[in-house]
């Protein structure tokens, strides 16, 4: 019988629990059952579907709007006792087998979504399997790596800041370790790579094809998420190569609203909150800035995980009719986050945590690491050890 380690590298999950991912999948979607139905897409397309928004995105969406709902993303199947593969294959497979037990359509691509050979599949399975048309695309792909499907050229994105180095506080989960970091400045080069990789350019090549196909319904929406901040991330995060990847995909939105003119079509840039995803992890400094959002949001009640968070958002502001927007017409869901009370309190707390009490009742690294670990499936609520063996993992279709 196989047995699951919880092993990091640093801030990077290398072991997971492939009955606790599935678990985690069942509680996200009772989640949304509980918050009962409502009114919303019902032909949806989500490129990168298999984890954090992506993958609480398609749940809110098929169990709380009924949608049929297709998948694109790059995950790995089990190939040993040491290589289970990744935590998001075992989440396309229960995502599948829970929405058909609900008579729902739920195709998984298990490919690049940068390619073209990826596109023109998924096109001829909306044309040929999923009734002709969608009604919204979902862009939530999170890569460090993409091959430019035109050149064959591989970009890969860099974390780092914009003029000169950036120095504060960061913790380390494998060591719980607390330390000071100085992030290098990027070269133009890295900063044009990030945006390659991380860039619009990519959401808007599905659109077009997409278009072009003539599979979108008219009035389609297509929606990419972003993330803004405050002063109090901006110098790595907002002002940093980062940034100027979301800042692309603002003028991509702008191209696919041109490109979607005709069939009353909307691009929309929606600017999510802080939340803890495997990408969100290993951003500099950003864990110090997420215990003490975390703990100040809790209190307030207002504190979300990826699932409570896009389900807010499709739910309340995207079909429920409480959307609201920012002077660049971006849906901004991040408003709790940004409240001026609330980053008050958030800066304080910043500023008084410490290498001796970082882990204390203060702030909110339990939360944060729980969080973290439930993403590869441990710590999982409602999770209950089973024996399982590499065959039957192997067994399971994605």
């Amino acid at each position: 019988m196989l047995k699951f380690e919880h092993k990091l590298r640093g801030n990077v999950a290398l072991g997971i629990n492939p009955v606790g991912c599935m678990q985690e999948v069942v509680n996200e979607i009772d989640y949304v059952k509980k918050k009962g139905p409502y009114e919303g897409a019902k032909k949806v397309l989500i490129v990168g579907a298999s984890s954090s928004y992506g993958l609480a995105t398609r749940i809110s969406l098929a169990f709380g709007a009924g949608a049929d709902t297709i998948g694109v993303s790059f995950e790995k199947g089990p190939k040993s006792e040491r290589n289970l593969g990744t935590a998001g294959w075992y989440n396309n497979i229960a995502f599948r087998e829970e929405a058909e037990k609900e008579g729902l359509i739920a195709k998984n691509f298990v490919q690049d979504a940068f390619s073209y050979e990826s596109k023109q599949e998924v096109i001829n399975y909306i044309k040929n399997d999923f009734g002709g048309k969608i009604d919204l695309v979902v862009y939530s792909l999170a890569s460090g790596v993409r091959k430019d499907p035109d050149t064959g050229e591989v970009y890969h994105s860099s974390i780092k800041a914009i003029g000169e180095p950036v120095v504060g506080p960061t913790i380390d989960m494998q060591e719980q370790l607390y330390y000071t970091e100085t992030l290098d400045y990027a070269t133009d080069q890295e900063i044009a790579d990030t945006v390659k990789v991380m860039g619009g350019e990519d959401w808007q090549l599905w659109m077009e094809a997409l278009k072009e196909a003539d599979v979108l319904a008219d009035g389609v929406l297509t929606t990419n998420y972003s993330y803004l901040g405050t002063e109090l991330n901006h110098s790595y995060y907002g002002q940093a190569t980062l940034g100027a990847a979301k800042a692309d995909c603002d003028e991509k939105a702008n191209n696919i609203n041109a490109l979607l003119s005709d069939i009353n079509g909307k691009a929309q840039i929606v600017v999510a909150t802080a939340v803890t995803t495997k990408a969100s992890a290993v951003i500099p400094f950003f864990p110090v800035y997420c215990i003490a959002l975390y703990k100040v949001m809790a209190e307030q009640g207002t504190h979300e995980t990826p699932i409570m968070h896009q389900d807010r958002i499709y739910r309340e502001m995207i079909y429920g009719g409480k959307p609201e927007y920012d002077e660049f017409n971006r849906l901004r869901p991040d408003n709790w986050e940004i409240d001026e009370d609330i980053q008050a309190k958030t800066k304080a707390l910043v500023q008084k945590i410490n290498a001796e009490n970082f882990k204390s009742d203060m702030t909110a690294y339990d939360m944060l690491f729980k969080e973290f670990s439930v993403l590869s499936g441990f710590l999982v609520e409602n999770y209950v050890e089973k024996d399982v063996t590499l065959e039957e993992l192997k067994a399971l279709k994605y």
